[in-house]
C-alpha cells in the first residue's frame, strides 16, 4: 500500500497530468500521482525522463534488461510490471523479460546479455561492487558511448525504482495490458 495519497485536488494541472497520462500509458502511474504532491519534483522527473527517452546508443534490449535487473535487484514490484508492459511493447523478447528475476539460471541470454546484467546488479548494490574486470568485459562489446549510457540507465532506474519502493508503491496491473504471459 503507498505510503503517501493518490488523490488530489482536481486541478488544471492535476487535470493535464492525467489526460496525458492516461494517453500514454492507458492510466495514470502511481508515481505520478505521487510526484503530484512536489510539482518541481514531477517537472524535473517528466524532463529527466522525456531526455532519457532520446538515449540512443545502447541496443534496446540490452537497456530493458538494464532496467528489469535494477528493478529485481531493488525488489520494486511497480517496476518490474510496468517494465514488462514497456519492453513488450517495444519488441523485447518476452522470454528474456519473464527470465529477469532468474537470469543466472536462464539459458536465454546471450554472454553480452548476461555482462550487462552482471554490470547492473553491481552498479545497484549499496554500495555499489562494480569492478574494472566487469567494464572490461563490457568494453569487448560497447563502446564508450554505450557503456556510459548502460550506466546512466541502470542509474536512473535505480531512482525510480528506490522512490516507487521507499514509497510503497507496488504492481499496477500494466502487465494485464500485454500479451506476455508466463514461459512454460
Amino acid at each position: 500500500m503507498a505510503r503517501v495519497g493518490m488523490e488530489h485536488r482536481r486541478s488544471l494541472v492535476v487535470r493535464l497530468v492525467e489526460w496525458g497520462s492516461r494517453r500514454k500509458f492507458r492510466k495514470v502511474p502511481d508515481p505520478v500521482k505521487v510526484a503530484l504532491h512536489n510539482r518541481r519534483v514531477l517537472l524535473s522527473t517528466t524532463l529527466l525522463e522525456a531526455t532519457a527517452e532520446r538515449w540512443k546508443a545502447l541496443d534496446p534490449a540490452l537497456k530493458a534488461l538494464a532496467v528489469m535487473v535494477t528493478s529485481a535487484r531493488i525488489g520494486c514490484s511497480w517496476c518490474m510490471d510496468f517494465g514488462y508492459w514497456e519492453f513488450h511493447h517495444q519488441g523485447i523478447d518476452p522470454a528474456k523479460l519473464h527470465d529477469v528475476p532468474k537470469w543466472r539460471d536462464s539459458e536465454v541470454y546471450t554472454d553480452l546479455e548476461r555482462a550487462v546484467m552482471d554490470y547492473t546488479e553491481a552498479m545497484t548494490a549499496t554500495p555499489p561492487e562494480v569492478t574494472d574486470e566487469q567494464v572490461e568485459r563490457l568494453r569487448q562489446d560497447l563502446s564508450e558511448e554505450q557503456l556510459v549510457e548502460l550506466t546512466a540507465i541502470a542509474a536512473l532506474e535505480n531512482y525510480r525504482s528506490r522512490i516507487n519502493a521507499a514509497l510503497g508503491l507496488t504492481s499496477q496491473g500494466y502487465k494485464e495490458f500485454c500479451e506476455l504471459r508466463p514461459v512454460q
